[in-house]
């Protein structure tokens, strides 16, 4: 993962920036949340200037998605997993998660690098709010991937694993502010 990162860091600070696919991605993102939440899509654009999609309803979810959920990094699991489904046997976990580290690091970085700038989304929603769902969303996408690419390693015990290291950052943070009371 840290090849694929590695790469596309170069690309990132060494290239111009791919604003034409990380807004189709951002708008397609828009897209798959509204499906699943029963929407329908009444028209989309996207180019390297900005994008809009005019979807059938939203809600906080469809409107955030983007900035949480890595679409690209997900379509390349499922294309891999089909691709391994359809020729069985062929394993290449090298390419598999050095595209995986590519894609999240384009996630992050144009993410990061988007925020910027105002953004509907995050102003519709309120900035703290938006922050607080955006922050959550990527450590839950985090807590269920990574899990998932590690052997060994299961979802539950990875969220047991982070609840239980929450519960002890909290303890020390109570324990610490106890200690300045007098």
């Amino acid at each position: 993962m840290l090849t694929g990162t590695a790469g596309w860091l170069i690309v990132f600070f060494g290239l111009p920036k791919p604003m034409w696919l990380y807004v189709v991605g951002h708008e397609l993102t828009h897209v798959v949340w509204a499906w699943m939440s029963g929407g329908k899509v009444r028209s989309f654009k996207a180019g390297s200037k900005g994008g809009q999609v005019v979807l059938s309803k939203t809600n906080v979810l469809i409107a955030l998605a983007p900035y949480f959920f890595p679409i690209y990094t997900v379509l390349w699991v499922l294309l891999y997993g089909a691709t391994r489904w359809m020729f069985r046997g062929s394993d290449l976990p090298f390419l598999f998660h050095s595209v995986i580290g590519a894609t999240y690091a384009f996630h992050v970085t144009l993410t990061c690098h988007i925020l910027r700038v105002r953004q509907p989304d995050i102003i519709g929603e309120g900035r703290v709010f938006s922050a607080v769902v955006i922050w959550l969303g990527n450590v839950l996408v985090l807590l269920v991937g990574l899990p998932s690419l590690a052997s060994g390693t299961s979802i539950a015990s990875a969220f047991s694993m982070a609840v239980e290291r929450t519960g002890r950052v909290i303890a020390a943070l109570g324990a610490f502010c106890r200690s300045l009371s007098p």
